[in-house]
């Protein structure tokens, strides 16, 4: 069994842009192929993603990156209020300890804002994961991408003892 990699955490910058929009694109279809069928993986990260809109959406987001030698590991995007909008790890990282490194991150930097609820919209492959952070299901939903639709769940955390 290998050791987990040394990983850091950094800030994210404009010019990961398509590093940040490669490993989302390739970690939905890699991790998500066994909840998710293809058309729903596509309507999820279609093949030619629009950069504009990621950078407009990465740019209303705290978003930060884990990396291993100089390769990104890693993501996650929340807002200043709670909300995880956004966790992927690339998937050669994948249980290595990369998400708990960038969710601890990030909860930390949340409670030192005074925060006192996490939230976030779970997919399949993601809500165990988020279970193990102390997360519970507030509801079971579906989203409409096209004609295609994709199971979620919005899950909850709360900071207060």
């Amino acid at each position: 069994m290998s050791s987990k990699p040394n990983i850091s955490i950094r800030d994210y910058h404009p010019s990961d842009l398509q590093a940040v929009v490669t490993l989302f694109s390739t970690s939905v279809h890699a991790l998500a192929s066994a909840q998710y069928d293809a058309a729903q993986r596509l309507a999820w990260a279609p093949e030619n993603a629009d950069l504009q809109a990621w950078q407009g959406r990465l740019a209303t987001l705290q978003v930060r990156l884990a990396q291993h030698r100089g390769q990104l590991a890693g993501f996650i995007g929340f807002t200043a209020n709670g909300h995880i909008e956004l966790l992927f790890s690339a998937p050669s990282y994948v249980r290595q300890g990369v998400a708990t490194a960038l969710y601890r991150d990030a909860e930390v930097c949340l409670r030192s804002l005074g925060v006192a609820a996490l939230w976030t919209e779970a997919s399949l492959t993601a809500r165990p994961f988020f279970t193990r952070q102390g997360f519970s299901v507030e509801q079971a939903q579906t989203v409409v991408r096209g004609a295609v639709t994709l199971q979620r769940f919005a899950m909850r955390k709360s900071l207060r003892p």
